[in-house]
């Protein structure tokens, strides 16, 4: 009778730490997300202005996924040993410091110091991307994916704010005698400050290292390298390799077209702020119905969702593809589409990696799943600028379509071996 009234007490703590992390982490999400965004409308049209070539417009977006591949990884080895805090954190701050670099690189006309600086300010994806997991360390199974999705929602409010902030960002670039195109990266690295020091007093308890001690697992990760763990758990349990996969495609996808898209509407001579808006449309596929996404895949199941995230991204392709250069319904629907796609994808992906990575080896794999989905993604950001250059924009979506089929083939292989991850 003791032991039942002592089980319950706990499961009331744990939710009330649950709901308070949500919470920490949807304020967070909401701010460091104008970090990630603001820059995404003008990063291409930097990295072709300081370097002086169309097919290195790509680079800064490629290596700001690159860099958010290699960060998710190194901070999953930092979560798994102090706990999402520390981890969290971590990504914000060097995020911040990587779009310093950003705006330093514009006023020198230095490629290399902004390549350095993208490569930095993925830390700050890495760690938004961190959130959606550490929403998941005290959830219930049955409810993972709409704690997961709750708080990718979050990145709507900054998301959307961001690329919409271009325009003022322009004035703040000129008030602080900066170019025009660094300052959007100036105004997000306040974003990304605030989002650490949001972390920093609010996330406590921390739900990783509490979750840990309410199943009474190692306070410290099992011997072997990170690497290995996540292997080991992919092959015990095959579910999670067709969730990277299905996830990693997706991203590729995404960012493949997203990053060039800002060049093929300037061809057509779209304004600015015209860019700007369509990527805020974009974003706002990518985050804006993801609760609903989150109850869609706690009630029809995640592989279901992850081949209508398939279905949703080919749709994208087309459209954007047809679209002809410069401003056109079919680049607003399509990169909407896009975002949405993304969307569906992710957040199914994401919680069959929450639901069956062993708790031993949690940050291990979902590390390594965001190292796979960022290079993927960095490589295909690096091709689509040669792709475009050489072919161009609607040859790029076509040859996207490839990797959008093996975004079909993960959600399948998940329905088939999900009831064997038990």
């Amino acid at each position: 009778m003791a032991s039942s009234r002592a089980a319950t007490e706990q499961e009331v703590s744990l939710a009330a730490v649950q709901r308070r992390t949500i919470r920490t982490l949807v304020a967070s999400q909401a701010v460091g997300a104008i970090g990630i965004t603001i820059g995404i409308a003008t990063a291409s049209l930097l990295a072709r202005d300081i370097s002086g070539s169309e097919r290195q417009a790509g680079l800064a977006q490629t290596f700001q996924v690159l860099g958010a591949a290699i960060a998710a990884y190194l901070l999953a080895r930092l979560m798994s040993g102090r706990g999402r805090r520390v981890g969290l954190m971590t990504g914000y701050l060097v995020g911040a410091a990587g779009a310093v670099l950003a705006v330093v690189a514009g006023v020198l006309d230095s490629m290399v110091v902004l390549l350095v600086g993208a490569l930095l300010l993925g830390a700050t994806a890495a760690a938004n991307s961190g959130a959606r997991y550490a929403a998941t360390d005290l959830a219930p199974d049955a409810h993972k994916g709409r704690a997961l999705s709750t708080v990718v929602w979050a990145t709507t409010i900054g998301a959307v704010a961001g690329p919409n902030l271009t325009g003022p960002a322009g004035a703040f670039a000129e008030w602080l005698g900066i170019p025009e195109l660094t300052g959007p990266f100036a105004l997000g690295s306040i974003g990304m400050l605030g989002a650490a020091l949001l972390v920093g007093l609010l996330l406590r308890p921390d739900p990783l290292l509490l979750a840990r001690e309410a199943a009474g697992a190692q306070a410290t990760p099992p011997s072997g390298t990170a690497w290995a763990r996540a292997v080991e758990a992919a092959r015990a349990r095959p579910v999670l390799a067709f969730a990277v996969l299905g996830m990693a495609c997706a991203h590729a996808a995404m960012v493949a077209v997203m990053v060039m898209t800002p060049l093929h509407m300037e061809h057509g001579h779209a304004e600015l702020r015209v860019i700007g808006l369509v990527i805020s449309l974009h974003v706002l596929g990518m985050f804006a119905f993801s609760p609903l996404v989150g109850v869609l895949a706690d009630r029809t199941g995640p592989p279901a969702v992850l081949v209508e995230g398939a279905v949703l991204l080919l749709a994208a392709l087309v459209l954007c593809g047809s679209a002809p250069e410069g401003s056109s319904w079919q680049i607003f629907v399509g990169l909407f589409l896009l975002g949405l796609g993304w969307s569906f994808a992710t957040v199914a992906a994401s919680t069959l990696i929450a639901r069956f990575a062993p708790l031993d080896a949690r940050t291990d794999v979902q590390g390594a799943a965001d190292l796979v989905m960022g290079l993927t993604a960095a490589t295909a950001g690096g091709l689509a600028g040669l792709v475009v250059g050489t072919w161009g924009y609607p040859e790029l979506a076509i040859s996207s379509c490839g990797l959008v089929a093996l975004v079909a083939i993960g959600g399948l292989g998940a329905r088939a071996t999900t009831r064997l991850a038990v």
